[in-house]
């Protein structure tokens, strides 16, 4: 574990460099339309907050394409037909690439960070570095935005808050390291290291094959998807699914391909005509 919160080095400055170009080539009523979303008035506190919650409950955190090794990207294009056109999901940086569109669409000022994962689920764990992506989002003050992540906020972050931040989905604290990063707890358990400048969607194109390729991932050929509901969430890890609620968590295993099928279609609205070879699995996440 690294860091306390001292001495942070964090830029707040709202002139931060960050993508503020307004894309028009997309129908982007429709985008609003596949997350169940009105098209906000203005581009303020209140409405990323509609748009994060509304985009977390509607297209899901799935890995299919890493699974069948396949390698996504995350430019315009390509994030908008799957999320869109295809109503898929995706990993952390098509989702967060799909919302940053969305977001800059409408207005917003937002930029992609990169950062490392440092919880699998199970146990902490050393991620790839550059293998998270979330958004900063520029307003009165400095927002960390995530919808590609299965212990995100509902609601956006505040990126100089000392204290813990608590919404629906637990209690978050944010630690400025003295090396100049942030740091996610998530009910007492560190998630994810970041770094709060933004990068470009580029950047990560080689880390997004890496994931699609290298036999050397730790989540090579598996299967993660995660889905946030009114009463908590819906994740499955493998054959495994689990309901988390406010009475904690249960979990089952999807032993036959029509019952897995059935339940991914249900839960993450994606109809598979097959399931991928999956590694054997008895605990969910």
């Amino acid at each position: 574990m690294t860091g306390a919160d001292t001495n942070p080095k964090v830029d707040t400055d709202t002139d931060t460099d960050v993508d503020t170009d307004i894309h028009t080539d997309f129908d982007i009523d429709a985008y609003l339309d596949r997350i169940g979303a009105e098209r906000p008035k203005r581009p303020d506190y209140e409405a990323l907050c509609h748009l994060q919650e509304r985009h977390l409950m509607t297209v899901p955190f799935e890995t299919l394409s890493f699974a069948e090794r396949e390698i996504p990207n995350m430019t315009d294009e390509f994030v908008y037909d799957k999320i869109v056109r295809r109503h898929r999901g995706g990993g952390c940086g098509e989702l967060n690439a799909g919302f940053a569109l969305l977001l800059r669409s409408l207005g917003f000022r937002v930029g992609a960070l990169g950062g490392r994962v440092l919880h699998n689920g199970h146990a902490p764990f050393r991620g790839v570095h550059n293998g998270h992506v979330l958004l900063r989002v520029e307003l009165e003050r400095s927002y960390l935005v995530d919808v590609g992540f299965r212990w995100a906020s509902r609601r956006p972050l505040r990126l100089t808050e000392r204290g813990v931040q608590k919404d629906e989905h637990g209690e978050y604290r944010l630690v400025h390291t003295p090396e100049g990063d942030v740091e996610m707890f998530h009910d007492g358990v560190l998630r994810w290291r970041v770094e709060p400048h933004p990068r470009d969607l580029d950047d990560f194109e080689t880390v997004m094959w890496y994931f699609a390729t290298s036999p050397d991932v730790h989540s090579a050929g598996q299967l993660w998807a995660s889905v946030v509901t009114e009463t908590g969430r819906v994740s499955l890890f493998n054959r495994v699914l689990t309901h988390h609620g406010a009475g904690g968590k249960e979990s089952r295993v999807l032993a036959t391909d029509d019952e897995f099928k059935a339940e991914f279609e249900k839960w993450f609205g994606i109809a598979l005509s097959s399931v991928p070879d999956l590694p054997e699995s008895t605990h969910g996440i």
